[in-house]
């Protein structure tokens, strides 16, 4: 098993895998999570409080029962093979067309933490935009990542980055798994 793609921004890695999954076994979780209640309680950052965007959460003890957690663990040991990783936060995240995602770190700098962000979907146009950008120290985009069913997008937390709304034309909301990931 090897990523699909890797990058860097400002010396701080973003790998990309297809494939780990069967697209069925992304697609059952989709379809499950459509159903799901959501809250629109999530901020990108402190000073963005009246920018919310729509969240579930899930019991960090659920977590060990999804076929996901089984592959981003196998992807976690693949990039970082001399180093363990344990989740604190597992959530999906839900927007659509005209949502606000701003750019955000999910760790400090030395935090030696990852993100793990499982793109759930049965189909996706690249028309339906909904890409995760990420950008380097001065605020520049540099990395594109689209959505696709059954993709694992895995980097270092300390990344800014944003996750962006489906375009106008997009029938579907984006919905992303993320799973957070510090050093054991």
């Amino acid at each position: 098993m090897t990523p699909a793609r890797t990058a860097q921004v400002d010396g701080r890695d973003v790998f990309v895998f297809d494939g780990l999954v069967p697209v069925e076994e992304s697609t059952t979780y989709y379809r499950a999570i459509t159903r799901a209640s959501f809250t629109r309680t999530e901020t990108a950052r402190p000073d963005a409080q009246d920018f919310r965007h729509w969240v579930c959460e899930m019991p960090l003890e659920n977590l060990p029962r999804t076929s996901l957690w089984e592959a981003t663990q196998r992807a976690v040991a693949v990039v970082r093979p001399n180093e363990r990783y344990q989740p604190y936060r597992v959530y999906t995240n839900f927007a659509s067309f005209g949502d606000a995602l701003l750019t955000h770190v999910d760790a400090l700098p030395n935090a030696r933490e990852l993100t793990a962000l499982w793109f759930l979907c049965e189909k996706w146009d690249a028309e339906w935009g909904g890409e995760t950008l990420f950008y380097d120290a001065s605020s520049d985009a540099q990395i594109a990542v689209s959505p696709k069913p059954g993709r694992l997008l895995l980097f270092d937390g300390a990344i800014r980055h944003a996750g962006k709304p489906p375009n106008r034309n997009c029938p579907v909301g984006r919905y992303t798994f993320a799973v957070k990931l510090r050093a054991a």
